[in-house]
């Protein structure tokens, strides 16, 4: 009845290779008269999503985690794993071959500075490692008396027998009506920005939406691999593989830049180097070898923000009514999916993949479903403690009595979403149902905030932690991330965390997703989306921000204690449900819009 068609649950670990793996790697090394090796997870544009050939961690280490940094010595070897992925990489990777190390415990260059020995070479990939990264491995090197050198070549790559080849997407052109403005005036507005001869576009998101293009790549984003250098004064120049272009893609790109191949990117950075031009490079995202390379060539390269990230994080009246109606969409394939997970899940045959595998289903029915923006968290029970749990064939577990937790989200043509909900599945222990609460009272807190001007997510993330913490309680990941349009589900540089400096601005979209985890019993999440809007206070003296709450899904009532929610956060949830309720109802039929009645009934 239900089946997946944009995600697998393929489980690719295997412990028992990191040993021979490593082996591998240290001969190789050896011949390349080198000491050890930097393992990061990234490709040459530093994607949260990279392709197959660009797992090289996982493959070397087993670890598949979104996250993660090894580095391989003659002696030794450790993989450094952030408070997300440390029980995921304990089940995936050979501890005898691995020392797995906490990075709230210790920084990889930090650890290197420890453990290197006494004039080591240490090589690293320069395409895969910004410029920053390198200067801290460098630092770190220099204290245990070795060095890091760029190596002339991947060695993993050369002893990975079949790794996969370079993706090749078919790249698109994104609507006019759902980018909300043309190429053309998107590039003379970066041009216009410029304190620089020019940018080197290195970020593939920040390309697609330059460009009003969008790809097939990696999976779950819709982004085209390339790069772009956009002068200050001048035609603009595109470099991506012309196998992903149609004649006809290829005709409306060329008429907003020159189209080269990526290989000749560096041969042109070489030549404005040369002319001793400045060119800005996104300090985030522009490797390694770029940067020094142009440097080498006489240029002056000035590392900084990519002005497009702002620009793109704004989202215009047309992305914020798009992604309203993804919204909606979205809404009414969650409550038919949360209708019939309520009258399936108590008979206790339903799985985790069968419901990730059933919403994915409900979601592509709507007929606009281009992909799911991640792959589907569905955890019953334990496995809700894991905050960036993976089900797989060998992890997938009957969905008993207790909590349920799925987190999931979409990519439209008009918009990406991102939600999760906590659910109950026959009686809950009033200890999950209090922690639900207080994760609940922290998400209407952040729902209801009203803040001024050029106030950052960093200065109300407390916002949503101060229920717990009164409780003796909290939670290991940032409160919200930005959300892009059609684009990534974790678009920056905009984010509620303690983390998050950037200030926020109307047209922002973010998540708002508190949560807690006791390690071995449960896990809560409750997560909308929202987007920054005008608030207009009668009286106020200072130009106000709040949010929108985007998303549209009940919220489970059998998970909330009532008497520990103010009247003020009942009247939220209230409105919050009637306004659900009338948004969704119209696309449901009879059984379903009963169930929707139920469910957000007033408290």
């Amino acid at each position: 009845m239900f089946d997946s068609q944009f995600q697998t649950f393929d489980d690719t670990a295997d412990p028992t290779l990191g040993a021979p793996r490593l082996k591998m790697l240290r001969a190789r090394l050896k011949a390349m008269k080198l000491d050890g090796f930097l393992v990061p997870r990234a490709d040459a544009h530093q994607n949260e999503y990279v392709a197959p050939c660009e797992e090289r961690l996982a493959w070397l280490t087993g670890f598949t985690g979104s996250a993660g940094f090894a580095i391989v010595l003659a002696d030794k070897a450790a993989l450094f794993v952030d408070g997300r992925y440390t029980i995921q990489a304990r089940d995936q990777v050979d501890a005898k071959a691995f020392s797995i190390v906490p990075l709230a415990e210790i920084s990889p260059s930090d650890w290197l500075a420890k453990n290197a020995r006494k004039g080591a070479r240490l090589g690293y990939d320069s395409w895969l490692h910004t410029n920053s990264q390198i200067a801290r491995f460098e630092a770190a090197a220099k204290k245990a008396g070795a060095q890091v050198v760029a190596a002339e070549s991947n060695p993993i790559d050369e002893v990975w027998s079949g790794r996969p080849l370079p993706p090749l997407g078919r790249v698109v052109l994104h609507p006019t009506k759902h980018a909300g403005e043309t190429a053309a005036k998107k590039l003379a507005r970066i041009a216009a920005l410029l304190n620089a001869d020019a940018l080197l576009v290195s970020d593939p998101h920040a390309l697609a939406w330059a460009f009003n293009l969008r790809g097939a790549d990696v999976a779950h984003t819709p982004i085209a691999l390339g790069y772009a250098l956009i002068p200050r004064r001048g035609r603009s120049r595109l470099f991506i593989d012309s196998a992903k272009l149609s004649p006809r893609m290829a005709a409306a790109l060329g008429k907003l830049a020159h189209l080269s191949e990526p290989e000749a990117l560096p041969d042109a950075l070489r030549a404005l180097g040369a002319k001793k031009q400045k060119v800005l490079f996104e300090a985030a995202t522009a490797p390694d070898r770029l940067t020094s390379l142009f440097t080498e060539a006489g240029g002056q390269p000035a590392l900084g923000a990519d002005p497009i990230a702002l620009m793109k994080a704004r989202k215009n009246a047309a992305e914020l009514a798009g992604a309203r109606a993804a919204h909606l969409r979205d809404g009414v394939a969650m409550a038919r999916f949360l209708c019939w997970f309520d009258q399936t899940a108590p008979k206790g045959r339903l799985t985790e993949i069968a419901a990730a595998q059933a919403l994915e289903t409900f979601r592509r029915e709507n007929g606009e479903l281009r992909d799911i923006s991640f792959p589907t968290i569905s955890a019953a029970g334990p496995h809700a403690a894991l905050p960036h749990y993976r089900v797989t064939e060998n992890s997938n577990a009957r969905i008993g009595k207790g909590v349920y937790l799925v987190d999931s989200g979409a990519q439209y043509v008009d918009g990406t979403t991102d939600v999760t909900r906590t659910l109950a599945v026959g009686h809950v222990t009033k200890a999950a149902q209090r922690a639900n609460t207080l994760v609940l009272k922290g998400h209407i807190a952040i729902a209801r905030a009203v803040f001024p001007k050029g106030v950052s997510g960093a200065q109300i993330d407390a916002f949503a932690r101060r229920p717990l913490w009164e409780a003796g309680l909290d939670f290991d990941h940032g409160t919200g991330h930005g959300v892009g349009s059609y684009l990534s589900v974790h678009e920056g540089p905009q984010r509620i965390s303690k983390l998050g400096g950037v200030a926020l601005e109307p047209g922002m979209i973010l998540s708002n997703e508190p949560g807690y985890y006791r390690e071995g019993a449960f896990g809560i999440r409750i997560e909308n989306l929202v987007a920054v809007e005008p608030r207009d206070i009668p009286g106020g003296e200072r130009e106000m921000l709040g949010f929108e709450t985007l998303t549209l899904a009940p919220i489970d009532l059998r998970l909330i204690e009532p008497k520990l929610l103010t009247e003020e956060e009942k009247s939220w949830l209230n409105a919050y449900h009637a306004r659900v309720r009338a948004a969704l109802s119209p696309f449901l039929d009879s059984r379903e819009s009963a169930w929707l009645k139920k469910a957000t009934r007033r408290i």
